[in-house]
This record gives C-alpha cells, sequence and structure tokens, in this order.
C-alpha cells in the first residue's frame, strides 16, 4: 500500500465504492457479454456468428453513451435494449431480453479478490459503507444480490438517481449527504482517475486508487483491496 498520508491522522467516517473495477472484476463483466451474445443467437436461432453478434452488441451500447452530453445520465438498460434490437434485427420486449440478461450476469458476474470480505468487515464497524456509481440503479443491486451483498451498503448513490455522472460533483455531493459525512473525513475508492478519484478530490475526499492512473488526486494506493482496512485502522 503506498500513501501520501498517515492514516492515523484521520477520524474516518464513510467509505464509498465504485463498482466496475472495483467491486465487480471488469473481466467478468465482458464475459457476461459474450455469454449473453451467444444466448441471443441461440435463443433466436440467428444465423449470425458469436464475435459478430458481440462486435454489434459493443457497438451499439458504445454509441449510445458517447452520444451522451457532457456528464448526464444515459441508462445502460435503454443501452441493452437497442443492442438486443441491433443483433437480433428487429426490437425485442424487455420482458423477453431482460430475464435472458440477468440470468446471464448472475451466472457469469464475479467480485474482485478481497472486495467482498472488505465491505463486510467494514459493515462490522461504525463507518457509514456506501457506493458511488455510474450505473442503473436496479443493475447494481442485481450485482449486489449476485454477491450476497444486497443488505451491506448503507446508502448507493447511482448516476440514475443523481442524473449525472462522476466526475460531475454532484454524485459525490449526494453520496456525502447521504452519509451525513465531511468530505474530508469520506474516502472514495476508484479505478479510473479522471473519473473516481479527481472527481472525487476536487470534491474534497480523499481517494484510493486500485488499478487507476497515478496524479495528483491519488492519497492511498492499493493492489489489494483488504489494505482499505489498514487505512481506516480497522483490524482485518
Amino acid at each position: 500500500m503506498g500513501d501520501c498520508h498517515e492514516s492515523g491522522d484521520t477520524d474516518w467516517q464513510a467509505v464509498f465504492w465504485d463498482i466496475g473495477g472495483v467491486l465487480l472484476d471488469v473481466d467478468s463483466a465482458r464475459d457476461s457479454h459474450r455469454r449473453f451474445a451467444e444466448t441471443l443467437v441461440e435463443t433466436y436461432d440467428l444465423s449470425l456468428p458469436i464475435d459478430e453478434a458481440l462486435e454489434t452488441w459493443r457497438s451499439e451500447v458504445g454509441r449510445h453513451f458517447h452520444e451522451r452530453e457532457g456528464t448526464e445520465f444515459r441508462s445502460s438498460r435503454v443501452a441493452y435494449e437497442q443492442a438486443v434490437a441491433a443483433v437480433v434485427g428487429e426490437s425485442v420486449p424487455t420482458d423477453e431480453w431482460e430475464p435472458l440478461f440477468y440470468r446471464v450476469q448472475r451466472e457469469t458476474l464475479r467480485p474482485n479478490p478481497g472486495a467482498v470480505e472488505t465491505v463486510e468487515r467494514l459493515g462490522e464497524t461504525d463507518l457509514h459503507v456506501g457506493v458511488v456509481s455510474d450505473i442503473d440503479t436496479a443493475e447494481a443491486r442485481l450485482i449486489f444480490d449476485t454477491f450476497g451483498l444486497a443488505d451491506a451498503f448503507d446508502s448507493v448513490t447511482t448516476s440514475e438517481s443523481v442524473g449525472w455522472t462522476k466526475p460531475d460533483p454532484a454524485m459525490f455531493e449526494a453520496a456525502l449527504a447521504a452519509a451525513d459525512a465531511s468530505p474530508e473525513t469520506a474516502l472514495m475508492v476508484g479505478d479510473r482517475y479522471e473519473h473516481d478519484i479527481a472527481g472525487a478530490a476536487d470534491a474534497g475526499l480523499a481517494t484510493v486508487a486500485y488499478g487507476a492512473e497515478n496524479g495528483p488526486a491519488v492519497d492511498y494506493r492499493v493492489t489489494d483491496l483488504r489494505e482499505i482496512l489498514d487505512i481506516v485502522g480497522v483490524d482485518r
């Protein structure tokens, strides 16, 4: 663990987690997209190679988010619905594709090593344990449920609930308000420098980089999520 602060100097009140890349292993998310593309090809008997179906899916989802203005929220559920239609070749009712998508996610998504046990250990303390993530709320809840963390978080701040995405300060302000915590007593754990780390630092929070690139906004760097317990002074 590398840091530029003495972790014992702060009376920490809150720890906020990003989802993708921190709680969630992003390789497992990529695996779930491939599995879902395979499921669409099989379910709708498409004469389409899996790789082509996957590329169509990724391209359509990417287009949806690239059209976003600044930090405004755009729903991943809408992106998925458009991507399903692009792969299948016609519009598919939500009550058809969504159960398939969620089933694949439950079977495929994995947490990063140490994530679940660290969240659970923090939950045994008086610290506020929250999430700040650019995600639809329902998808966040499904991930928590899949990882056995359905009731683990004191607050869940999603871009859907706020209307903006990180690094917009509204995301961090909403999380701090939910925790009733001052910025200097809160940690943000993230894997993207501009969105998670610099955004949180601009809002006054301390930052923990997990896979994020180096930069002046990084206060602590961990390679094992269990090191967060050391930062906040909680026994493992």
